[in-house]
């Protein structure tokens, strides 16, 4: 085995070991602890969505420098764009915030059409790739640790959310401090403490990403069923968290 795939074995197993110690432990505590250890390797990859709010809360109160980031896809709600303003203004930070490349958006569009994911899963997975996937990959190049706010029991595809992860797809760690909370438990988090969010949540809307590709979800729907809402849950992926 070549040394770097020694290297990222090895590297793995670290976030097995991780796992073990920080399953289950208070968000506090585990956000206190990898921003301590990886420090200025480590950032919060925000969706701007209630979970990811709630880790911004929690790491400025324990470091006012930590790095938090978002991706603009260009197709955001205008909602979305005052939550980035107004967490800014709250804070006295300033997000950074990534955007696709021009050229092969371009391509894209000229390829597929200005909404041509819904023609496909494939032109879908390819529009979150230009708009989401190689942002990410940019913002992830320099650092050992990506925070995350995914939940285990937000869709199907995330029932196996583990605390800590090896994430082999981007080469690095995947911290879920929230792996095990619940919805209530997001909500009652942020309402405590004054945390800014997306108005849309009180219009139907639990989860919410670029605009032609959200809906507000009925009454006992699951939370991430306005998401890809034309295609099987088992889809309704973009691509950043992969297996």
């Amino acid at each position: 085995m070549p040394s770097d795939g020694r290297h990222l074995t090895e590297r793995a197993e670290e976030a097995g070991r991780l796992n073990e110690r920080f399953d289950g432990q208070p968000a506090t505590e585990v956000l206190s602890r990898f921003l301590d250890t990886y420090c200025g390797r480590i950032a919060l990859a925000s969706s701007m969505g209630p979970e990811d709010q709630v880790l911004t809360d929690m790491i400025l109160k324990i470091d006012r420098n930590a790095r938090i980031f978002t991706i603009d896809t260009g197709r955001l709600f205008p909602e979305t764009y005052s939550l980035i303003d107004r967490t800014n203004l709250h804070y006295d930070i300033r997000l950074d915030v990534y955007f696709p490349q021009h050229v092969p958006l371009e391509a894209y569009v000229k390829q597929h059409g200005v909404n041509g994911f819904y023609e496909s899963v494939e032109w879908r997975k390819a529009c979150c790739g230009v708009r989401k996937i190689e942002p990410l990959m940019r913002a992830l190049s320099a650092l050992d640790v990506w925070i995350c706010g995914l939940r285990r029991e937000q869709s199907v595809t995330r029932t196996g959310v583990q605390t800590v992860e090896w994430d082999a797809a981007h080469g690095l760690i995947k911290l879920n401090p929230l792996a095990h909370w619940s919805e209530t438990d997001v909500w009652d988090y942020l309402r405590a403490n004054g945390v800014p969010y997306n108005l849309l949540h009180r219009q139907g809307f639990p989860s919410v990403g670029c605009q032609p590709c959200t809906r507000a979800v009925q009454p006992g729907e699951d939370v991430r069923a306005g998401r890809w809402w034309w295609e099987k849950p088992e889809h309704r992926e973009c691509g950043l968290h992969v297996d």
